[in-house]
């Protein structure tokens, strides 16, 4: 019961953390905020707050048991304030229950709080920064968040050109490049998708209900062809329910398009992902089961008692929830790798789709061909070896996160060999555990070794073996087969490593690639890339290492390569507001939304990699370019690029 418990509290504090902002008001406080310029390099930073009636703000500089009442971060160290706040208004001193009725002050209605600014060095257009808040009405407390932007006058704007004119990505000069081949991309989700239901269907959560369900059907519906319908509009639910599940990604996708690319670099997120597949790895060992909370569960089931079209959806989705313990590290990880593609939310709605498809199929296929259910085997022990080992698939997955972050940031934590290492560790236990060596709770001993068990032993023992020459610093360390997934071949412990020649060193600007081309009159390489992609890395790896696209690389072009997910801050006079051109009002902190919306504003996508071959007249001379692991393909779109180029 304790364990239960514990993991109630997990999906509350998962609740919490996605969807704490829906649990309050969030129109209850607003806020305005401007400058007023003292003398030079001096100005007084003022916020208008209105307070809705019946909610109360915290006055700044006060102490919340450690945590300031209010507290401001500037995006740049240049600016710095002189504590403390100016406050104007009616404050209300009030007993708050919750601090052990200490006294506060508390603003209803509107107020005013200034602060003076100074600012070192030479002054920029905007001050961009946030102020973190507290807020309440009577037991209740919140915090909040607002993030301002405030013309400073007299600053100076020094920001390079986002929007380019002059591309015109409807005619390129010539048409080879990408042309509506996106639907391979998605097609190999679904696929993915796809086998990760049928990977699911293998667990002790789902494997036992498919001889039950199918017998329901065909039992309670009074007839065959009855029961089959039936059974196939049940499979169809299933599908339908994981889909509608991608829905609400869509949404944020339609409000910001670089929104999931953001989610998928974000440091925080991938640490949190990474706490989360290591918990969901130890439910998977059998220490506890993740379940979502019974009342949920129960209401649902409460509903899919009949036949009809509703208690049939019901019944599919009683499935959905009382499956979750086994489903959802699966889903977990299909959801993290869908955002981690930039792919937008159609990729996840594909991967989605896939999997609902292969959680239904059988079921459908067995209600079709009752006389399938004497094939199956019988639920046993080996049940419980399949989730084990996906919870060491869980463990190999969550290093990714952390890494993901480390590359981000770069910190150094995640080299390529200890990734590596790490992965050759889970595999190791891998093959113990199947070889009885490991034992979980709910185990068994290992007393004959079946053929699939057998045939697991053979395939986890080889990936062993194959992934040890990446601990090496040896040619053999470039692991082909699962190029890109671990961190780049440079990013190693050794200091010279053999393979960290990646093919070419390119540029990060684009303004310094476009000044040298038109100084060496050579068209310019466009690389959109990104820390955390791994489908940029094998292209740098394995493509842009071959002999013929290297040498036209090296020679023919100016390469530059644009982080989408860089984190440096921009120098304060290049911070801007960017008016997209869907209307929307951007803040351009950092070097990664700078490229991200000089990518989104003149290409059209949020994707990575994505490459472009500019003429030094800023002219573009093909289609663009997605992930093209094959060398002599990406040779020929950069052959057509200069062809162009030189008409």
């Amino acid at each position: 019961m304790a364990m239960h418990k514990r993991s109630g509290l997990f999906f509350l504090f998962l609740s919490l953390f996605f969807f704490s902002g829906y649990s309050q008001d969030s129109s209850a406080v607003t806020w305005s905020s401007h400058t007023e310029k003292l003398a030079s390099g001096s100005y007084q930073l003022i916020f208008n707050v209105h307070v809705k009636p019946g909610w109360q703000l915290y006055g700044p500089d006060q102490d919340l048991s450690g945590t300031p009442s209010m507290e401001l971060n500037f995006a740049d160290s240049s600016f710095s304030v002189k504590p403390p706040f100016i406050p104007e208004g009616r404050a209300q001193k009030l007993a708050v229950a919750l601090f052990n009725n200490a006294l506060f002050s508390l603003y209803p209605g509107e107020a005013k709080f200034s602060i003076p600014l100074q600012i070192k060095g030479s002054v920029p257009a905007q001050v961009f920064g946030s102020l973190n808040y507290y807020y309440g009405k009577a037991d209740s407390f919140y915090s909040g968040n607002y993030h301002f932007n405030a013309a400073l006058e007299g600053g100076i704007q020094s920001g390079s050109r986002i929007r380019i004119n002059s591309f015109d990505l409807k005619h390129p000069v010539s048409s080879c490049g990408d042309t509506g081949t996106a639907g391979k991309g998605l097609v190999s989700i679904f696929l993915l998708g796809l086998l990760g239901g049928f990977i699911a269907l293998l667990t002790p959560c789902v494997f036992p209900l498919i001889p039950l369900t199918v017998s329901f059907f065909t039992k309670k519906s009074g007839s065959a062809g009855k029961g089959q319908a039936q059974a196939l509009l049940y499979g169809f639910f299933i599908f339908l329910i994981y889909v509608l599940l991608s829905l609400p990604f869509h949404l944020l996708d339609h409000t910001d398009p670089e929104i999931l690319n953001n989610i998928s670099t974000n440091v925080w997120l991938n640490l949190l992902f990474f706490v989360v597949f290591v918990v969901f790895a130890v439910s998977f060992f059998g220490y506890f089961e993740i379940t979502l909370p019974g009342s949920v569960a129960n209401s649902v089931n409460n509903k899919s008692g009949g036949t009809s079209i509703a208690g049939i959806f019901f019944m599919a989705l009683t499935l959905a929830i009382v499956s979750f313990s086994c489903t959802g590290p699966i889903l977990g990880s299909l959801l993290a790798g869908a955002l981690s593609n930039h792919g937008g939310a159609i990729q996840l709605s594909f991967g989605m789709g896939g999997f609902g498809l292969g959680l239904a199929l059988p079921f459908a296929l067995f209600a079709l061909f009752p006389g399938w259910l004497g094939s199956l085997p019988k639920s046993g022990g080996w049940l419980g070896s399949v989730k084990v080992v996906l919870g060491f698939l869980e463990l190999a997955m969550a290093i990714k996160f952390l890494s993901n972050a480390d590359l981000v940031e770069q910190w150094g934590l995640v080299k390529r060999e200890i990734f590596i290492g790490f992965w050759v560790l889970t595999g190791l236990l891998i093959t113990l555990y199947l070889l009885g060596k490991i034992r979980f709770p709910h185990d068994s001993p290992v007393k004959k070794f079946s053929l699939p068990r057998i045939g697991f032993l053979i395939l986890f023992g080889l990936a062993t073996l194959y992934l040890v020459p990446g601990l090496t610093n040896t040619p053999a360390a470039n692991l082909t087969l699962i190029s890109g997934f671990p961190p780049p071949l440079c990013y190693s412990v050794y200091k010279n490593p053999v393979n960290c020649a990646r093919g070419v060193e390119t540029l990060r600007d684009y303004e310094e690639a476009l000044a040298l081309a038109k100084k060496m009159h050579k068209p310019i390489l466009i690389d959109f890339t990104g820390w955390a992609c791994v489908n940029c890395r094998r292209m740098e790896e394995n493509v842009w290492t071959d002999p013929e696209v290297k040498k036209r690389m090296l020679d023919s072009f100016v390469v530059v390569s644009l982080y989408v997910d860089e984190r440096r801050l921009l120098p304060a006079a290049a911070q801007m507001v960017y008016p997209t051109k869907d209307g929307a009002q951007k803040n351009i902190i950092t070097v990664g939304d700078k490229w991200a919306t000089f990518q989104s504003e003149n290409f059209n996508a949020v994707s990575q990699p994505q490459y472009a071959i500019i003429s030094p007249d800023e002219k573009i001379l093909t289609n663009t370019k997605g992930y093209t692991p094959k060398a002599s393909e990406f040779s020929s779109w950069l052959d057509c690029g200069l062809a162009a180029f030189r008409q």
